[in-house]
């Protein structure tokens, strides 16, 4: 396993971190690591398709029926001169 050395970290930030890590019962070393390793993660860092997520998150519904609204004609374009 390897190991890191933190130099000139706030103190502020280190009691933070020692405040999380006794607050979810962990070593405030072990909570760094899951920190790191959690901001390393390649699949969480990826960012998602917003459209696969409604699908997902109506999907469950049996979806959503929307009334879509009638088409006007379409509008002369600006005359910026």
């Amino acid at each position: 396993m390897a190991s890191i050395t933190i130099r000139r970290l706030d103190d502020n930030v280190k009691a933070r971190l020692r405040i999380r890590a006794a607050g979810n019962g962990r070593s405030m070393e072990e909570e760094v690591r899951l920190i790191l390793r959690d901001a390393v993660d390649d699949e969480k860092a990826a960012p998602k398709d917003l459209a696969k997520f409604t699908r997902e998150c109506f999907a469950p519904l049996g979806g959503v029926e929307l009334e879509l609204p009638p088409r006007g004609p379409m509008r002369d374009p600006p005359d910026f001169t």
